[in-house]
Order: structure tokens, then C-alpha cells, then sequence
């Protein structure tokens, strides 16, 4: 049992660095292979990077690499997100900001010629979406303002940490406008835009619930059902029904995406005349949904 037990931990623990280092390689590709040679900056400190390398151009044969500068900006930033954080937590941004400079060294820089820049900046945003999306999802970082953005979003949970950087990202892509022009700005904020919403879709995607509340007088027997056929809990609410006067259970069940279907038959097949209620669940922390980690 206990080495059953952890085989376990250390595949879960392969999985999670293998999906942080995956998400950290395709954000160095549209780094690399889109947004340097275009002249795109997104924000954060591979954007700040872009521009500082094209102003020490002249002093850098070059220019300063974005590597290098990904690496002088993530020291001091990183000392004082140990102060706040703590050495056990930082770990998973450790390991998220080595993966994308090691990658953005492996990576080279080429430009793949793309002749119309809105098709560059669309896949560049879907690229570097997928790739945060990866690395937020096993509460990993990159470090720079993806880390300045974690920090934030651990006292502000309701705000996404996509959502978050579109905001820092502002001042750095203002300046990208002034070294190489409002209209690759303007792309580049089309990159943003897209990149946030991609890495929601995958955040959200990997919570992301139906809930349903059903009234029947059945309600025994469709409660039993569901936890009995689909092994999930189901909450009974005390209601009355105004019209008829009659108090009863309104049943109340949380279940995945493909589950709600199953719920909805169940309610049917055992009452006809049942009511069912639908809606959409953005977030569930709990026994059978996401673990809540810290």
C-alpha cells in the first residue's frame, strides 16, 4: 500500500514538471520564433527583454539576449517572493523560470517570415496562451510578471491570473510602442488579448462544472439513484412549493460536464414531471472535483 502510495507521488510530481516545462517550451517558441523577430512586445519580461535588446543593439552585437535579461530581472524579483512566499512555494516557479530560459536558449531565434503580422499575432496569443494556461494550471509560474501577477491573484482569487497580466503587461507593451511603432503594438495586443483568453479557457476548462437542482416528489429515489449509479453526493434542500403548499426536497448535485446528461435522465426516467434546473459551474474545490492546493 504505502509504496503503491508513492509510485503515485512521483507520477504525479513527473506529470506536473513535465506539464510545466511543456507550457514554458511554447511560450519560448512564440517568443522566439514570433515575437522577437517581429518585433511584438506582449508585456512581461521576455516583452521587456525584446525592447531592451533592441536599444543595446549598438553596445551588445546584437543586443542584450533575452535569456540573459530574463535571468537579471528574475534575481531580485525572486528574493523578494521567498520573503513573502516562502522557500516551499516558490519551488514550482523555480522550476517554471528555468524551464523557459533553458527553453528560450534551446529554442533559436528565426524568423519564420509571416507575411500578414495579424496571423503572426494570433498564433503567437494561442501559442503563449496554451503555454501559461499549462503552467498556472499546476500552480506554477514563470517568474517575472507572471510571478508579480501569482502574488497578487493569491489575495485576489476571484481575478485570473491572466486577467492580472493583461493589466501589468500594459507599461511594458507602451513601451514596446515607442522602440518599434503603434502599429506593432497594436498586434501585440491582439497577442495579449487572445493569449489571456486561451489560458483562462484551459484554467476554467479543468474546473469548470454543471450544477443541478431538481424538485420531484420522487426525490428519495432519484437521490439514491444518482449516488448510487454515478457515486456522487446530493444535497437535499427544504422548500415549499408555493402554489400547492406542499413542503418537499429540492435536490441539489454538482457533477462534471459529461455527468449532467446522466443526472437529467435519471430525473426523467424515475419522474416524468420532475423539474430540472441547470447551470454552469466556474470553479469546484472539493472530493471529486479539483484538490485544493496551497
Amino acid at each position: 500500500m504505502g509504496a503503491r502510495k508513492e509510485r503515485s507521488k512521483k507520477f504525479e510530481l513527473i506529470r506536473r514538471y513535465t506539464t510545466i516545462f511543456t507550457g514554458a517550451f511554447l511560450m519560448a517558441v512564440a517568443i522566439n520564433l514570433i515575437y522577437e523577430p517581429l518585433g511584438l512586445v506582449t508585456g512581461g519580461v521576455s516583452g521587456l527583454a525584446i525592447v531592451v535588446k533592441d536599444l543595446t543593439a549598438a553596445l551588445w552585437d546584437g543586443g542584450l539576449p533575452v535569456w540573459l535579461f530574463t535571468v537579471m530581472a528574475n534575481v531580485p524579483l525572486f528574493i523578494a517572493a521567498i520573503k513573502i512566499l516562502g522557500i516551499r512555494t516558490m519551488v514550482n516557479v523555480a522550476f517554471g523560470t528555468v524551464s523557459l530560459i533553458v527553453s528560450l536558449v534551446i529554442v533559436p531565434v528565426y524568423d519564420l517570415k509571416f507575411s500578414d503580422m495579424l496571423l503572426a499575432s494570433v498564433v503567437g496569443g494561442v501559442l503563449s496562451g496554451i503555454g501559461m494556461g499549462m503552467v498556472f494550471s499546476e500552480y506554477g509560474s514563470t517568474g517575472g510578471t507572471d510571478l508579480l501577477a501569482s502574488l497578487i491573484h493569491r489575495y485576489k482569487r476571484h481575478i485570473s491570473v491572466p486577467f492580472i497580466l493583461t493589466f501589468i503587461d500594459g507599461a511594458i507593451i507602451a513601451a514596446g510602442a515607442l522602440v518599434f511603432g503603434l502599429q506593432n503594438a497594436l498586434y501585440a495586443i491582439i497577442s495579449v488579448f487572445i493569449g489571456a483568453k486561451v489560458s483562462d479557457s484551459i484554467l476554467e476548462g479543468l474546473k469548470f462544472a454543471k450544477m443541478a437542482y431538481i424538485i420531484s416528489d420522487e426525490y428519495e429515489k432519484i437521490a439514491r439513484e444518482i449516488m448510487t449509479t454515478l457515486d456522487r453526493g446530493v444535497t437535499g434542500l427544504s422548500s415549499t412549493g408555493m402554489y400547492s403548499n406542499k413542503d418537499r426536497k429540492t435536490l441539489f448535485c454538482v457533477v462534471s460536464k459529461k455527468e449532467i446528461i446522466k443526472i437529467i435522465d435519471i430525473a426523467k426516467k424515475i419522474d416524468p414531471n420532475s423539474f430540472v434546473i441547470v447551470n454552469d459551474v466556474r470553479e469546484v474545490m472539493g472530493e471529486g472535483f479539483i484538490e485544493y492546493k496551497q
